[in-house]
């Protein structure tokens, strides 16, 4: 089930700059190899900012450490993917630097221009894991929820929000990036985290998105998001050569800045991680959105 969101703000997909990224053999399944699809421009300084009008596009994406489905541990195909989406909010999944030693999100935030926003969940001598924020707007209020659960792995989400300009004058927006456990029981004790999070700061424009590992359509965690967030369209995004799983979810608050949502199916796309991108168009005009008086 897919919608098709209107085209670029910014006319063409633009060229996503990228440096040469190291291709790390971190174990026999990271073979080095060359990007097949031809050299890429040097990185921009900073990202090109949003047209001038109340529609922002965003994106979750989980890049699988930077392998493709070939096995391959190559950063640019990650990097082009992004430049693809030309999304102005990107919520990364399993963003890997402990096995590879490389640091892909300092890599993904200089070949974009972006703000990058850390949320690792593993941290270890030899490098970090987890999930991250790259936007073209800047944050204005960052916090870390823990969404860990006894002996399984750590988990979290990033709790930021954003002052998105899109006129004269800036618009918050609240966006919690997650990934959510692999059993049922966790991801329902996560998920009641979550809406308390969410219960602690009303009267704000909010985006929830990430991976929430919900394989069933009438899961109790999702049936719980879905009544909060007055439901969503779920559209199959894992695995990436044939999606069948809507394991990627995007919801928002009101649910009319919700215009349309689709999955990101490149040829690209389909080979640089396991799962496809999910893309979300918001409509942030006044009528979709909270009183003035109701932002902090």
């Amino acid at each position: 089930m897919t919608t098709t969101l209107p085209p670029s703000r910014n006319g063409p997909p633009s060229t996503l700059a990228t440096a040469d990224a190291p291709e790390i053999e971190a174990n026999d399944t990271l073979q080095p190899a060359t990007l097949p699809i031809g050299e890429l421009p040097e990185p921009p300084r900073t990202a090109p900012p949003p047209a001038a009008h109340a529609g922002i596009v965003v994106a979750s994406y989980n890049i699988h450490g930077g392998i493709g489905v070939d096995g391959r541990f190559l950063p640019k195909r990650i990097a082009r993917v992004l430049a693809e989406l030309d999304a102005d909010i990107v919520a990364l999944q399993e963003v890997e630097s402990r096995t590879t030693g490389f640091d892909m999100l300092g890599y993904l935030r200089d070949a974009t221009g972006y703000h990058a926003i850390p949320g690792p969940t593993l941290i270890r001598p030899d490098g970090e894991y987890g999930n991250a924020l790259l936007t073209r707007f800047p944050p204005s209020r960052v916090r870390q929820i823990d969404l860990s659960v006894d002996s399984h792995e750590p988990r979290g989400a990033i709790d930021a929000t954003l002052s998105c300009r899109l006129g004269r004058e800036p618009v918050p927006l609240r966006v919690i990036a997650t990934h959510l456990g692999l059993w049922p029981g966790e991801r329902r004790i996560q998920v009641r985290r979550l809406l308390t999070s969410l219960a602690e700061q009303r009267g704000l424009g909010t985006v929830l998105l990430g991976d929430v590992n919900e394989w069933f359509l009438w899961g109790r965690p999702l049936r719980w998001l879905h009544a909060y967030f007055e439901g969503a369209p779920h559209v199959a995004t894992f695995p990436s050569r044939l999606p069948l799983f809507a394991l990627d979810r995007i919801w928002s608050s009101p649910r009319a800045l919700l215009a349309s949502i689709r999955r990101h199916e490149s040829p690209l796309a389909r080979l640089a991680s396991d799962h496809l991108p999910l893309v979300a168009a918001l409509s942030l005009d006044e009528t979709h959105l909270p009183p003035a008086q109701n932002w902090p």
